[in-house]
């Protein structure tokens, strides 16, 4: 059930999810990354056991991007850690065209610098080179660090690995039912809880800054938007009109909120400003209309509105005006999220066979490309380097996914029992 669907739903269901219960996190490769660039991470060597595998957690965020395809263990000619171990012929052999070696050092009894270095096997030659201070606590956001510096430097786009992901979580059943609001790893790795209720919860989003979440609750019988300072553990009521309160996203200044109100009878898209809650309504159509996104300039605001007959992508300036529509392929395309660098649109998109799937919109050439394989996909969020899709996947229970936007890698973020959805990608964090 998409987002476009459950605005309807808003006062009436509160058992949105069954049954569920907590577990361990499986990540399961559901797409291969065939043309992806051939890359060894070694093992980085160390002189003491370590609580994180540093070259695996990075290995894993490289082949996750879509861009390359990590060299596996087991075909590793030699395993050097340093310059000077590296024979270049070695690495031709296997097909690689970059290689990452390093080694972690003690500093103290929970202290380390983190060497690495990156070649360019078929030149033979070192790229980059650093050391990095890390503690035992930090090992799996250093590795996301290193990750984020190498794809950078074999792309020249910025990485997004050290990043967060927000998220609900059912757990329990019947009057023991539990919902959560969690941040974890862009990973899925390191959960922990930021708002329990026994009622649902819907729509986060995160402020650009990340230090702040906004979402939709029902733990008073009815959908009100609050927002959660994740630095301070303070929250506020940012609206609680009569009707429907949903579909908050953040303005990239962080200054406002564009939202579904029903205030004034059917679902309409406003915009708050957050410090004094001022309203400012943008359309006036008797369909529905839900789903904001702001473009990264602030200029406009990309939403779903079925005034056509079904949902469909519209266009509207954020000072207000006449609506455009922007997407005719199908008869069914909502829940859209703008890319950082304004070129594209995430968007669930139902096929001709009626599944609801993922695709990618590219604005420049209106191409829609599908990037997912689910039968009810939904929920889709952009990473802030606009490279990779996080959504919510439906088999028996909610489950996360991932796929590059190219679609040509794709990952399964699983709990053994238990169910997930309603993800959002935060911005970059701050350094």
């Amino acid at each position: 059930m998409t987002r476009f669907v459950r605005v309807l739903l808003l006062g009436m269901a509160l058992n949105l999810w069954g049954a569920t219960a907590q577990a361990a996190l499986t990540i399961e490769i559901s797409q291969g990354v065939e043309g992806a660039v051939p890359i060894a991470v070694v093992p980085f060597g160390a002189a003491q056991p370590l609580p994180q595998d540093v070259s695996a957690i990075i290995a894993a965020d490289l082949q996750r991007s879509g861009r390359f395809a990590p060299l596996a263990a087991n075909d590793l000619l030699s395993r050097p850690t340093e310059a000077a171990q590296v024979n270049f012929r070695d690495w031709r052999v296997v097909g690689v065209d970059s290689l990452v070696i390093g080694a972690i050092d003690p500093t103290g009894p929970d202290s380390y610098n983190i060497r690495f270095q990156v070649f360019d096997v078929l030149r033979g030659g070192q790229l980059i080179g650093f050391t990095v201070p890390s503690t035992r606590a930090q090992l799996r956001r250093t590795a996301h660090q290193i990750a984020d510096q190498i794809y950078e430097a074999l792309t020249g786009e910025r990485g997004a690995f050290n990043t967060k992901i927000a998220y609900v979580t059912t757990t329990g059943s019947g009057k023991a039912k539990q919902y959560e609001l969690q941040i974890a790893d862009s990973d899925g790795y390191g959960p922990r809880s930021v708002v329990r209720t026994k009622q649902p919860l819907m729509s986060p989003t995160w402020a650009p800054d990340a230090s702040r979440i906004a979402y939709v609750s029902f733990e008073k019988r009815r959908a009100e938007i609050y927002m959660q300072d994740l630095r301070s553990g303070s929250r506020s009521k940012l609206a609680s009109f009569s009707g429907i309160n949903g579909a908050p996203s953040w303005s990239p200044d962080g200054t406002r909120l564009a939202l579904t109100l029903s205030r004034d009878g059917n679902p309409e898209i406003y915009v708050m400003r957050v410090a004094d809650g001022s309203l400012m309504r943008l359309t006036q159509n008797p369909s529905i209309d839900t789903e904001p996104t702001w473009s990264p300039d602030g200029q406009s605001i990309v939403f779903t509105s079925d005034r056509a007959g079904g949902p469909q992508l519209y266009q509207v300036s954020a000072g207000g005006g006449q609506a455009q529509r922007l997407t005719y392929e199908g008869n069914y395309n909502a829940s859209p999220d703008y890319s950082a660098d304004g070129k594209r649109l995430t968007m669930v998109h139902r096929d001709e066979s009626g599944n609801y799937r993922i695709a990618v919109y590219e604005l420049a050439s209106r191409m829609l490309r599908v990037v997912s394989e689910g039968r009810l996909d939904e929920s889709p969020s952009l990473a802030p380097n606009g490279r990779m899709v996080i959504y919510a996947a439906s088999d028996a229970r909610g489950v996360l996914a991932t796929s590059s936007v190219d679609g040509r890698a794709g990952q399964r973020l699983t709990f053994q029992e238990g169910d997930v959805r309603e993800p959002a990608w935060s911005p970059f964090l701050p350094k």
